[in-house]
């Protein structure tokens, strides 16, 4: 039986259809998880996410699978390692921002309790399930996303524009942006539902 995708899934190869099989739209509320999603959406700006996609491996490799509290601490001469390292996307100011927003993550949950009770506030703790029937309907953008933008800037994140912040959303899940015919609308909707 042939699986109806969202339309975008299948222009990136095997890796892009398991991501969307798989991870996108599934909410995600493990702060590593979360973090590690923050980053990757920053490092995306500018570029497609079949390029994120396939450099997230050296990604986790390069920055110790996303230890926060090992990035917040990276010395110059590391910075210099990353700056070197082909398996990332080597821009200094994605990379000083992924060292930046590891310390502001620490900072929130240290104030939050969680990342996730902190990111999640933002669409009240539950997924928005949305009911697109074309791709051109789905936003770049929301009064939700801008709220989020908003406040991580306000506690100094980087690279957490409106249009970064509802890409991150879609990923983590707190929004369904799959399209209603896609198999992964029905199977998102009941996870949420359980």
């Amino acid at each position: 039986m042939v699986k109806t995708r969202c339309q975008w899934a299948e222009q990136g190869g095997e890796a892009m259809i398991h991501y969307h099989d798989q991870q996108w739209g599934v909410p995600l509320y493990d702060d590593h998880q979360l973090f590690e999603m923050l980053i990757l959406e920053g490092a995306q700006a500018g570029l497609s996410w079949s390029t994120i996609l396939n450099k997230r491996e050296g990604y986790r490799l390069a920055f110790d699978q996303f230890d926060a509290e090992k990035i917040a601490i990276y010395s110059a001469e590391k910075v210099a390692s990353l700056l070197a390292n082909p398996a990332i996307v080597r821009n200094r100011l994605k990379v000083a921002a992924t060292i930046n927003n590891a310390r502001c993550f620490l900072k929130v949950q240290q104030s939050h309790g969680s990342f996730s009770d902190y990111i999640w506030q933002f669409v009240d703790g539950r997924p928005i399930i949305n009911r697109w029937h074309y791709f051109e309907q789905i936003p770049v953008s929301t009064p939700a996303s801008d709220q989020m933008a908003k406040v991580l800037k306000k506690d100094g994140f980087k690279f957490v524009g409106t249009t970064i912040c509802y890409a991150y959303m879609q990923a983590v899940g707190m929004v369904n942006d799959h399209l209603t015919d896609c198999f992964c609308y029905q199977n998102n909707q009941q996870a949420v539902l359980k």
